[in-house]
């Protein structure tokens, strides 16, 4: 006599979950870029707020601009 044939629903439920596990991964994977990419973006604002200050600076000093 042959073996049962695997439960249907069974085989379906352990797709979805394979299926489900790498989805899970990916989205971690896209969680820790988005942090490294607001971590940059928050890098190069302090930075270009620096420029501003430094430019600022040397307008001043250089007279192009007004002093109220």
């Amino acid at each position: 006599m042959s073996e049962e044939p695997e439960n249907l629903v069974l085989r379906h439920l352990r797709r979805i979950d394979e299926k489900l596990d790498r989805v899970l991964d990916d989205q971690t994977e896209v969680k820790q870029r988005l942090g490294a990419l607001e971590a940059n973006g928050a890098s190069l604002s302090r930075r270009l707020d620096r420029i501003d200050e430094r430019v600022a600076r040397i307008e001043k000093r250089l007279d192009l601009v007004e002093t109220h």
